[in-house]
């Protein structure tokens, strides 16, 4: 469900930011728009901030800047189809590629090395950001915020499974579930108790496949998109603990 229109710049709020441009192989032809809001101090981590299934880097910016907050630089990036980002509209191979190209762009650009990237992203953004997460070797950490499993997964509890073999019509799978146990990067998973898109079972079924260093934090109470509402001043202690004991230790 993208939108085109950007309700308001990290600018309104007095945090410096750059728009960033980011080309997609020659191929895919056309561009990523994003935001980079780089840290006050002389911190090296940075954070890729992906999105999920709705609106665009705007309608999502209040996450955005409570990551800056941690005291990383943030890149926050829309896919193609979304805000200012070129299309077509995106599906699972497309939204793979888009956030590879935001690697490249904070390799080549910002000089940013494995070590130094956390990927964070929520919904289908941590499907995307498990994928991303599973092609860097030496990433510094990955966090997951109220994700599922797998598309199939998903179908299943619509009721259109009462009547279609859905599952086995699905061209875009997003098998995250799959892929954790390859992981070997440090994880934090993320969900509300009180999630009504995705059941937090899910969550808690990708931290037990996960392979390497991991963390599962069940917030009571929280839905889909008010997880850190709920959480608090929790949310921000959580995440600042997860780097100390798994990424800033180690770096």
């Amino acid at each position: 469900m993208p939108s085109p229109t950007i309700e308001a710049t990290p600018g309104a709020f007095g945090l410096p930011y750059v728009d960033v441009w980011i080309p997609l192989e020659p191929l895919d032809r056309g561009r990523l728009h994003g935001w980079w809001l780089p840290a006050d101090s002389g911190s090296e981590l940075t954070i890729l901030y992906l999105h999920g299934n709705a609106g665009n880097v705007s309608s999502n910016l209040g996450k955005a800047m409570q990551l800056r907050s941690l005291g990383a630089s943030v890149l926050a990036i829309d896919y193609r189809g979304f805000g200012l980002s070129s299309g077509p509209f995106p599906n699972e191979q497309r939204l793979y590629n888009d956030a590879l190209a935001a690697w490249r762009f904070l390799q080549n650009e910002q000089r940013v090395a494995p070590h130094q990237l956390v990927i964070y992203g929520h919904s289908l953004g941590g499907a995307i950001g498990i994928d991303l997460a599973s092609r860097i070797p030496n990433l510094a950490g990955l966090v997951v915020e109220a994700s599922f499993t797998s598309m199939g997964d998903m179908a299943t509890l619509t009721q259109y499974n009462r009547w279609f073999p859905v599952c086995r019509l699905l061209t875009q799978r997003f098998d995250s579930l799959a892929k954790v146990s390859r992981l070997q990067v440090p994880a934090l998973y993320l969900h509300g108790q009180a999630d009504a898109s995705v059941p937090a079972a899910m969550s808690e079924a990708l931290y037990r496949a996960s392979g390497g260093p991991k963390a599962l934090w069940l917030v009571p109470n929280a839905d889909h998109n008010d997880l850190p509402t709920w959480a608090g001043e929790e949310f921000e202690h959580r995440l600042q603990q997860f780097l100390q004991d798994h990424v800033l230790v180690e770096h």
